[in-house]
């Protein structure tokens, strides 16, 4: 690891968020390290490429004449203390590494690095408890009111993020991914009268509730043993399969075919076989789900790129691998708006090419 000299135990430079760093400031601070790679420079040298980030943000550091023993050194998912100077590189602010070390996260505060949903959770929570309580169907209802009543379970939905990047891809993001989900659908079901509004809740309520499992959440997001071996569709169907078997045991059985639509829907709703479901969609309910929700979670990914986009001068946001596209920062009120709705300054100087 590259030596930072130091004999102070704790970073001698203040604070900052990530998304505050601007090209020419010093950092002696801690960072989570959310990606790492080793990689060749054009001479034949090696460099280290990372993400680094905190709840504010995420920015691109770069560690110069590396070796394999210094990639190794880093942490990938873990605490790193880093001190080095902050640059610019194609518009973006980026950090060059002077020298680093694993920080002990003991010793540090993890809730500056665990982005966080910013909606009260116990409300949202309420306001679920309160959707799935209109559920009419004696069955469902039973079903549903079994999985809230799992404790355990309802703690880790509070935390879960709903992924490990992209779309609410922070603490309590998963409720606030499957309540957004389920107002969605309440509003639509007067529009669709042939759909099964009860079905369709509990199909929400439980789709990605394999999630709990799939990730986990303690010093950053990652993919647990059963994340990476089973996967969250799995993991829902099964867990939905046991407390329908659990109810059967008590004399409450759900009637078979309400439950196969049910793990229909959940089974489904990525929405191609491509993208992970084990089945299309192929009935009514099942295709609102997968479409609501992909709708939420594009919402969702788009309005956090425009927010984290430090560019603020420019129309366009940052390549976006997961949309496969830029999206356009402005608003339509004003050729001069900003994307919080403020009147920007125009451009002295035309931007090459017009329109991309």
């Amino acid at each position: 690891m590259t030596q930072l000299n130091l004999s102070d135990a704790i970073p001698n430079l203040p604070r900052r968020p990530v998304r505050e760093l601007k090209a020419g400031e010093r950092v002696d601070q801690v960072f989570l390290v959310t990606k790492k790679d080793l990689r060749a420079t054009t001479n034949g040298g090696l460099y280290i490429h990372a993400i680094v980030s905190d709840k504010t943000g995420e920015m691109v550091a770069r560690l110069w004449n590396a070796s394999e023993d210094l990639y190794q050194g880093i942490p990938d998912g873990g605490l790193l203390r880093i001190r080095g100077r902050i640059d610019s590189y194609k518009g973006n602010p980026q950090l060059i590494i002077d020298g680093c070390q694993p920080a002990d996260v003991n010793n540090v505060d993890m809730s500056e690095f665990m982005a966080t949903s910013e909606r009260d959770v116990e409300k949202m929570f309420a306001e679920m408890v309160k959707l799935l309580g209109g559920i009419k169907d004696a069955d469902l209802n039973r079903l549903v009111q079994a999985v809230l009543s799992d404790a355990d379970l309802m703690t880790q939905l509070k935390r879960a993020p709903a992924a490990m990047k992209n779309h609410h891809a922070y603490v309590g993001g998963l409720l606030e991914h499957t309540l957004s989900v389920m107002q969605a659908a309440s509003r639509l079901f007067p529009q669709y009268p042939a759909v099964n509004p009860d079905l369709v809740l509990a199909g929400v309520f439980l789709h990605d509730i394999g999630k709990t499992s799939e990730l986990s959440y303690g010093v950053g997001f990652d993919y647990t043993d059963d994340g990476h071996l089973l996967g969250h569709i799995y993991r829902g169907a099964s867990y939905t399969e046991s407390k329908a078997a659990e109810l059967a045991r008590a004399g409450q059985a759900v009637d078979p075919g309400c439950l196969r639509l049910l793990l229909h829907i959940i089974l489904s709703h990525h929405g191609e076989l491509a993208f992970g479901a084990p089945t299309l969609p192929k009935t009514r309910e099942a295709f609102l789900v997968h479409y609501l929700d992909n709708l939420d979670a594009k919402m969702n990914t788009i309005n956090r790129l425009i927010s984290a986009d430090r560019t603020e001068e420019a129309d366009w946001t940052q390549y976006d691998q997961s949309l496969g596209r830029k999206i356009y920062k402005r608003d339509y009120a004003s050729p001069h708006s900003t994307p919080n709705g403020a009147i920007a300054k125009p451009s002295a100087k035309p931007r090459k090419g017009g329109l991309e």
